[in-house]
């Protein structure tokens, strides 16, 4: 929906109004997350080829549990981030809801 204002600007309402929700990652963090990610995807597929080798299961089993461990410390950087920026932000908005938001998502990093 559009709203024109003085004949002159349009205003798009749903750029304005919408609820969708961004990070305020800097670019820097943006970097390490994506080197770190990229590290993983190696771990991944280098896992898949253990696997298609016949590699013996407790040397894959410990490089699933050290690219789990990379991914916890990357979930560590974001949460980090998000408590610090997001929630701060809109606890101080007035909005309490946060709270439960991020519970749940601490439950679901800890599920196991």
């Amino acid at each position: 929906m559009s709203v024109n204002l003085n004949n002159e600007e349009t205003l798009n309402v749903a750029d304005c109004c919408s609820t969708e929700r961004k990070s305020h990652h800097s670019d820097k963090v943006k970097a390490n997350l994506t080197a770190r990610l990229n590290r993983i995807e190696g771990q991944i597929r280098g896992i898949k080829g253990l696997i298609e080798k016949d590699t013996y299961c407790d040397d894959v089993i410990t490089q699933i549990a050290a690219t789990q461990s990379a991914l916890n410390s990357v979930a560590k950087i974001l949460l980090e981030g998000h408590l610090k920026t997001c929630v701060l932000e809109r606890i101080q908005d007035g909005d309490d809801d946060v709270l439960d938001e991020v519970l749940v998502t601490i439950q679901k990093l800890m599920k196991k």
